[in-house]
């Protein structure tokens, strides 16, 4: 950062190293997240008044149509939590579909378990304020013959749907099943076939990376496409 805004947020990062505790042992955890906080306000003190009129011509557009609606998909994970943005422009004659972001928090196995879902909930908040989506699509819990696994994981998800509650915004939920079934048209397609559809429906050269980050932008396209549908019955 340059030395006027290190002179603006260095005390900040100071007071919410502070804030976060004084083990030694969490130092660069601590530190880790102080960063990202203040980045976020970095980006939010940059972008404020342009993020506030793109908004205000995004939300300009009639309820009636899916004029660009931006979806934000998460994909949870234990080790990564996939997340991707897309947006659907319904102006033209065959509505496309634009992906702006997409990427993974990837969490350390040597934290422990509340400084990984502080993490997952810090990063995530950071991307929903910065990309500002009508709603938030995630996957629904399904069964697993491994109960600490599905604990877990179900952590995760709770973190996720805190971080998007705490935005103001709607969270849809989706089966496995479905998801697969609305991108490739199989409910039990393999991963392989998912990200591959995935980078066809998004025009992209190739599958997004990681995996999870795909996961994420499928799970976004599934509820643009529950939602064109939705609007076309009511027509």
């Amino acid at each position: 950062m340059s030395q006027k805004v290190q002179e603006v947020f260095g005390p900040l990062e100071n007071y919410v190293l502070c804030s976060l505790g004084a083990s030694r042992r969490l130092y660069r955890s601590r530190r880790y997240v102080a960063n990202l906080i203040i980045v976020r306000l970095y980006i939010a003190r940059l972008c404020e008044l342009d993020a506030y009129r793109a908004v205000a011509v995004m939300r300009s557009c009639p309820r009636g149509r899916l004029m660009c609606m931006r979806v934000f998909g998460i994909d949870c994970g234990t080790e990564f939590t996939g997340y991707g943005v897309v947006e659907v422009d319904d102006t033209a004659r065959i509505p496309k579909l634009r992906p702006l972001c997409a990427g993974a928090v990837r969490l350390n196995k040597k934290d422990r378990a509340p400084v990984r879902l502080l993490q997952v909930y810090v990063e995530l908040s950071a991307l929903l304020q910065l990309w500002e989506p009508e709603v938030v699509a995630i996957e629904e819990v399904f069964f697993s013959a491994n109960a600490k696994s599905a604990l877990k994981l179900g952590q995760v998800r709770g973190v996720a749907m805190l971080a998007a509650a705490n935005c103001g915004l709607l969270v849809a939920e989706y089966a496995p099943l479905t998801i697969k079934s609305s991108v490739v048209g199989y409910g039990l397609a393999a991963k392989e076939q998912v990200q591959f559809m995935v980078a066809r429906l998004l025009d992209l050269d190739e599958a997004p990376k990681p995996a999870d980050a795909a996961d994420a932008l499928a799970i976004a396209i599934c509820h643009i496409h529950h939602a064109q549908t939705a609007e076309h019955m009511r027509r």
